[in-house]
């Protein structure tokens, strides 16, 4: 791994957080980013430290992806927050475990499954309510938007949060990797006990 390919998977995470057309799993990661532009950048150093940091892509578009969805944007802020990281990777690789208990924690705290994505004491859906409060994580939402498709039957009112918070959640679906039955049985069994 050298800076500018370190600095073209950035620009391709960043595109695909911040675009609503571009999608980097499906262009497979790949820009316009050209040499001469990134020897222009005043912050190219950043690049060549996280390219010593992870030696294959895969590592380090997770840590894009991590750094993205914790509101990190710019590549100095992202060398300097190891937190996000270490906690993304965490509920990544309990992911399931991790559903199961933020499920629990939701299904304790609405009468029904429904009532999840209705708003209750905010514009949002309750379930979004819940996660930027941090009482659940953003992957348990993406996994229930999967399983339900409520993000794209519901109407917000608020033109202030939920634009942002919408399409973080619509756009982290493409990298959230999850046992779709596994997922579905423990919605159910929190819901109908």
């Amino acid at each position: 791994m050298d800076a500018i390919n370190a600095y073209r998977y950035y620009m391709a995470i960043k595109l695909h957080f911040e675009s609503d057309t571009y999608d980097a799993t499906k262009y497979n990661y790949k820009t316009s980013v050209r040499q001469q532009s990134f020897s222009k950048r005043r912050d190219r150093f950043h690049f060549d430290k996280i390219s010593k940091k992870f030696s294959n892509a895969s590592d380090l578009i997770n840590y894009y992806i991590a750094q993205f969805t914790a509101d990190k944007k710019w590549i100095g802020d992202m060398l300097t927050d190891e937190e996000s990281w270490s906690s993304w990777q965490k509920r990544n690789q309990s992911l399931t475990y991790t559903f199961e208990q933020d499920i629990y924690k939701l299904a304790n705290k609405v009468d029904h499954f429904d009532d999840l994505f209705k708003p209750t004491f905010s514009p949002h859906p309750t379930v979004v309510s819940y996660y930027l409060q941090d009482e659940i994580c953003i992957e348990t939402v993406v996994i229930l938007d999967q399983l339900t498709g409520f993000m794209k039957r519901i109407c917000v009112g608020d033109t202030i949060v939920w634009p942002e918070v919408s399409k973080k959640i619509r756009k982290y679906g493409s990298f959230v990797r999850f046992d779709q039955n596994k997922a579905k049985e423990i919605v159910l069994k929190a819901f109908t006990s």
